[in-house]
Order: C-alpha cells, then structure tokens, then sequence
C-alpha cells in the first residue's frame, strides 16, 4: 500500500466535499476512517498508525488553509466519541469527556492520530449533529454527527486505498410545502 497515494486520495476527497458543499471559513468537518479497510481488511482488524497518519494529512493540507473545523470520530469502542480541538469544543458548546483514543483498544488509529497532533485536542462525546459535511472512509458511519438533512455526495473518487468512501454535506430543511419557492444554491 502506498502511503503517498492514500494522502493523496484523501487531499483530492476532502477539497471535493469541502467545494461541492460550499464550505467556508469556521464550519465544521468531520471524519471517521477505519485504517484497517483501507488496507484492505476488515473494519477493527489491521489498525494502521500509519495510514492514519497520512489520512490525518491529508485532511489537515485541505482544512487549515480553509480555516474549516475537524471532528475525527473515534471507533466504537469509545461509542464513537470525536477528538476536537479545544477552541472548536468551546465554540460548539461541546461537553469533554475523560478518554484517550489508543489504536487496538479504544479509539482507533486516525482518533489516536488526531487526538496526539491537534494543538489543544480533547474528546467530546457528541457534536450534536453539528457538522456541515463530512467523509467516511471504510463505512464507520459518520451520519449522526453532520446537520440534518444529510445530503450523500458523489465525488470523483469512491475509495481510498482499499476502503469504500461515503461522503456528505448538510442542506437547510425545506419548508412551507408546494408553494415555497427555495433557493436554488442551498439546495
């Protein structure tokens, strides 16, 4: 598995999701990835540090220039839990909890990741589907987490390495039934 390639895949699947949903400056964005699927296993088997690193990367090249949040889900293990920075859990109005994502026991590879390289990281057990898109690589289902209504999203790439990427953006609800006239950007 080429590492240089996932970072890549990951960079072009993140700036397609970020454009298509029209994100801006201080949205939020999240990510759930099982390492394991990417190198072609099942989910919670293969726990790679590795290609959580260069997942972890990739998202960072496209995000932080963007000045857009992150939110990387944690695995089951910590009921999928999500590492944030400190500034974004307090700008959410978020609730920290007491856990430190490890990879093969709880939290997985790309939480551990997160939680060791963001400036100020804590884990905070829900976002209270607050987030604006988001991408999910290996089916770790990262619904839960972004506004309602969850719109899924088609970009030009569908995996990264091995695993099958689900990708998604919010969209405001319509309202006001068959007389309502929307706007056609928000849709």
């Amino acid at each position: 598995m080429n590492l240089n390639i996932i970072q890549k895949q990951v960079e072009q699947a993140v700036k397609e999701v970020c454009d298509a949903a029209h994100l801006h400056e201080g949205q939020l964005f999240v990510v759930g990835c099982s390492s394991s699927e990417v190198l072609g296993e099942m989910i919670g088997t293969h726990t790679s540090v590795d290609v959580a690193k260069v997942v972890y990367e990739g998202i960072i090249q496209v995000l932080e220039p963007r000045k857009i949040d992150l939110a990387v889900q944690c695995c089951e293990h910590l009921n999928r839990a999500l590492v944030v920075d400190q500034a974004v859990m307090k700008k959410y109005n978020l609730e920290q909890v007491n856990a430190i994502p490890q990879p093969n026991h709880a939290g997985g590879a790309l939480g551990t990741v997160a939680y060791k390289e963001m400036k100020e990281a804590v884990v905070v057990e829900d976002i209270h589907a607050q987030a604006d898109a988001g991408i999910d690589i290996g089916s770790t289902l990262i619904g839960m987490h972004i506004h309602p209504v969850v719109v899924p999203l088609r970009i030009s790439i569908d995996t990264i390495g091995q695993a099958r990427l689900t990708c998604a953006r919010r969209r405001p609800k319509y309202v006001g039934g068959a007389r309502a006239i929307y706007d056609e950007r928000l849709m």
